[in-house]
């Protein structure tokens, strides 16, 4: 092995949210070593300060202290040193997500990006982790999570941990505690499921019987073949609280965060709603380990963590993904037909629901995601769309468009395997892989399908038409009905409890309550002299009807104000997307699409 950058990690005092880093290079810069943390975190696009987090650093070589010049808001410079350099740094962690990092005496939680720093000059050395338990008696029963492969530690134990590079580092997340486990393997793959928090009666059982069946399922899609997966092993890492979702993916873990409600109960065989959402978020985290991992876009190849990454292709990787999520769960059996096009419906009216998709493309919402998506305000859903629920409608019409005018020759299936054959196989290995450029995805698309999408293109992907989804689906067999609301009155907000009082969190451009003067952040008090309850207004709007006008009193900051609403018919869609069971030739249609097992 090359001369590795060296690290340990550990924490002294967990119940100060400190973790202790030290990072050694023996080889130190001779101009003075340079340093640095990144910004951002790839999966997250949003610049998000991980230096902030340093509380402390200092600079050693020979037992010497030395100076350390910070040259800005992540970066650090030690002066010209011979010998070995070692920097020793405290990081704060303390935000519960699968973002950043996070400690206390429950459990710790790290990724790469936050904790340790580059090495520059150094990126493509060997990187060595010795990650340590804290000591005391509390922490006796604590184990490692992690994919990064062991360099002298035990599986599941503390000790060393190597990495071919900064890159591969930073892109292995660590969590630490006395976590539940199971294991099972997939097309010969082990998969490691670890679920940190207190769940009683958790049925492991039930969740390794069917994410096996999701990961088989990828795997093979891929490489239908061979059925080899791009990693040689895999960790699902899963926080469970009281109320929480996310996901971010890794080259061969992903770390989540789910509500322990979610999680099936052993002795119980019922899918709740919660259920299928965490199944679909695994799904939706497991395919990003070919799409956005290894077939990237080129800006992404590599990364520059210091500064936004910009591309317009996010509609592809994270739109795409989000279409291939839920698919996989009705190709597998593990929801039915009907469940799956009412989880369909569902995204089809969310989409519908904000007029911001009439302003925004989501291509532009793909390159405006560092400053719009990731910093959605209380205008957000009459500005933006949603690259990933829009981007996965604009993935079913590209998929049913190509089904039809192939003659189910070609699917959008097709396409992603060419993506990952010439894109993502080789992305990780000695040869290297290239990103997918801004201007290719047509063409390539058109060449795998035979298919003309250059109108599809420009009205769904860089245009703000809504894809035709009732034409497209209909040879599938799929009814696609909007049902009238006319009979119900609406105000046209959305509403959050805010310490006891409703408080408008956004106002639907063209609304009752637009047009009446209301802004987002005006708590109601009252509705013709009832007062409103924290619930918000739907209780007492149920006494009205449309074209009603209804007298409302708010607070805007300190002020009381007085608004008259004239009540319009909810405009909120209502979606609904139904099986139709005949003829035999349009059910044969929509099986080849699911790929339901018999």
């Amino acid at each position: 092995m090359a001369t590795p950058i060296r690290y340990s990690i550990t924490s002294h005092d967990p119940a100060s949210h400190l973790y202790d880093v030290t990072v050694t290079v023996d080889t130190p810069a001779p101009e003075g070593q340079i340093f640095s943390l990144p910004a951002w975190i790839p999966g997250s696009y949003m610049i998000r300060e991980f230096g902030k987090n340093i509380v402390q650093i200092r600079a050693s070589a020979n037992g010497r202290k030395l100076s350390l010049k910070k040259l800005d808001k992540h970066t650090w410079q030690a002066v010209p040193c011979t010998g070995a350099l070692t920097l020793s740094y405290q990081v704060y962690a303390w935000d519960l997500s699968v973002r950043t990092a996070h400690l206390d005496q429950t459990h710790g939680f790290f990724n790469g990006t936050s904790v340790f720093l580059c090495v520059h000059g150094h990126e493509q050395a060997p990187h060595v982790v010795d990650i340590q338990k804290p000591k005391g008696d509390e922490f006796k029963r604590w184990r490692v999570a992690t994919a990064l492969p062991e360099l002298k530690a035990k599986r599941y134990g503390f000790g060393t941990y190597v990495a071919g590079d900064y890159d591969e580092l930073i892109d292995h997340p660590v969590e630490l505690g006395a976590f539940a486990l199971v294991t099972f393997t997939a097309h010969g793959v082990p998969h490691d499921f670890v679920i940190t928090g207190q769940v009683p009666n958790l049925d492991l059982a039930r969740l390794s019987n069917d994410l096996k069946k999701v990961c088989e399922a990828q795997i093979a899609f891929f490489e239908p073949k061979t059925k080899r997966a791009p990693m040689s092993r895999y960790v699902f890492m899963t926080l469970a609280v009281g109320d929480g979702y996310g996901g971010l993916e890794h080259r061969a873990s992903t770390a989540l965060i789910c509500a322990r409600s979610d999680l099936p109960v052993k002795g119980k065989d019922e899918q709740t709603d919660g259920y299928r959402t965490y199944l679909g978020l695994c799904s939706h985290e497991y395919f990003h380990t070919w799409n956005v991992k290894r077939i990237k876009p080129a800006v992404f190849a590599p990364y520059d963590l210091r500064e936004e990454n910009y591309t317009s292709l996010l509609w592809l990787f994270e739109g795409f993904t989000s279409y291939y999520d839920d698919l996989f769960l009705v190709r597998t059996g593990l929801i039915d037909t009907g469940t799956y096009l009412k989880m369909l419906a569902k995204t089809v009216n969310g989409v519908l629901r904000g007029s911001g998709r009439r302003k925004q493309s989501v291509a532009e919402s793909s390159f405006d995601a560092w400053v719009k998506y990731y910093r959605q305000d209380e205008n957000a859903p009459n500005a933006i769309v949603s690259y990933y629920t829009k981007g996965s409608l604009v993935a079913l019409g590209l998929d049913l468009t190509i089904r039809s005018e192939s003659k189910g020759k070609r699917s959008l299936d097709d396409v992603m395997r060419v993506l990952w054959q010439e894109f993502g196989r080789d992305f990780y290995t000695a040869s290297g892989g290239k990103g997918v450029g801004e201007d290719e995805i047509l063409g390539l698309m058109e060449r795998v399908s035979g298919v003309s999408l250059k109108r599809y293109v420009e009205r769904y992907i860089l245009g703000t038409e809504d894809v035709p989804l009732q034409t497209l689906l209909a040879p599938f067999g799929v009814a696609y009905a909007d049902d009238d609301a006319a009979a119900k009155p609406a105000f046209g907000v959305r509403v959050t409890r805010d310490n006891g009082d409703a408080k408008l969190a956004s106002v639907y451009e063209g609304g009752p309550a637009h047009i009446a003067g209301m802004s987002a952040g005006d708590k109601l008090v009252a509705l013709d002299g009832l007062r409103v309850p924290p619930t918000g207004v739907d209780g007492l709007l149920a006494r009205y009807r449309v074209n009603d006008t209804v007298r409302v009193h708010a607070f805007r900051r300190d002020e009381l104000m007085e608004f008259s609403v004239k009540l319009k018919a909810d405009s909120a869609p209502q979606v609904r997307l139904n099986a139709i069971g005949k003829p035999v030739a349009v059910v044969r249609q929509r099986e080849a699409w699911l790929k339901l097992e018999k």
